[in-house]
């Protein structure tokens, strides 16, 4: 019995030890615009992220000519991404003026940049910095060459790592988070900074990281008041290990808060990371039996869930692109008599 009790406090004390993991979340700097998806415009420059694309052109319709399905590609690249201001906010101009950028940093290379253009009245408003699409949880490995084409990998698995993690926006396996920490660069702005995490439930979770009223790099970090340390007081309970999916954390964008007290106008700040401190939901375990090898439930579950996200996603990227298709390409009008001569 005295054997049995020693063995289970050993137990209890290496897992107390080992409890929780670190995982960059987003790194910025693995977002950089690295290929030409557009030859044939006048600007040769990358405009889109390899490691990211995604094509939308499956859930498009039948309404499109195979050339126009071969451009319906977007990536997580940092131009990419929205600025989406408070409806209040919402003007054309501020609209116009609110936007991301790659920007060169002589400490870690390249990072995003934001700019917010805030109104000048004096009231309370918001802007969020979100990927261009919800970024998936479930995208196998796949290899994209020159042009954006994705090929998938012919012998990925479920079990493999998804395209999105790594840095790329997805950590598997979390369950309670007990830290997160953004590395921001500030310019004395007194605006509020916050985190949007998205769960396996689809649930968004919005954490105050801070306030930008310094200069520089800073790492401003998030502690869970409610993040209990000593496992004997934790609430202890099993729960069913197959077929239960594996839960994951997403990254959803940033909130920054302006008060109506403070000056409107221009807002400027750069983003290096995101990074988490979690616990694992699931312990690493060598099983006698391969339950999904013979039964296929999580990868038939993780299969539809994948098809949602695509067509969610791909619906607003068509609009998008039917958008720009609309849109006038005239940046002045013709001289006078300059038809008429031909």
């Amino acid at each position: 019995m005295k054997r049995m009790f020693i063995l289970f406090a050993i137990v209890v004390l290496t897992v107390g030890v080992l409890f929780a993991d670190e995982a960059v979340l987003i790194d910025f700097g693995k977002l950089i615009a690295d290929i030409d998806t557009m030859p044939d415009d006048q600007d040769d420059n990358p405009n889109q992220n390899r490691a990211t694309m995604m094509d939308f052109s499956n859930v498009a319709g039948s309404g499109f000519t195979e050339e126009q399905r071969s451009v319906m590609k977007t990536s997580l690249a940092i131009p990419n991404w929205d600025v989406v201001l408070a409806s209040s906010s919402r003007t054309t101009s501020n609209q116009v003026l609110s936007y991301t950028s790659e920007a060169a940093s002589t400490r870690y290379g390249t990072v995003m940049g934001v700019r917010v253009h805030f109104p000048v009245e004096p009231f309370q408003s918001w802007a969020v910095i979100k990927p261009p699409f919800d970024i998936p949880a479930f995208e196998l490995p796949a290899e994209v060459d020159d042009q954006g084409n994705i090929t998938a990998s012919e012998d990925a698995s479920m079990s493999d790592p998804s395209r999105f993690e790594d840095g790329y926006g997805v950590v598997k396996n979390v369950g309670t988070i007990k830290a997160i920490a953004v590395n921001a660069y500030g310019l004395n702005f007194p605006h509020a900074l916050s985190t949007i995490l998205i769960d396996a439930e689809g649930n968004e979770q919005t954490t105050f990281m801070g306030y930008l009223r310094y200069d520089g790099w800073k790492e401003l970090v998030w502690n869970n008041p409610q993040y209990v340390q000593e496992v004997r007081n934790r609430e202890l309970r099993l729960y069913p290990l197959y077929p239960k999916s594996t839960p994951f954390v997403k990254f959803g964008g940033f909130l920054v808060q302006r008060d109506a007290s403070h000056e409107g106008g221009d807002f400027i700040a750069y983003f290096k990371d995101v990074r988490i401190i979690y616990d694992r939901a699931v312990l690493d375990d060598n099983r006698d039996i391969d339950d999904e090898g013979l039964w296929n439930i999580i990868k038939d579950r993780e299969a539809q869930k994948k098809a949602y996200e695509m067509s969610q996603f791909g619906e607003a990227q068509v609009l998008r692109y039917l958008e720009g298709q609309k849109q006038a390409t005239e940046n002045s009008f013709t001289p006078a008599g300059e038809d008429s001569a031909e």
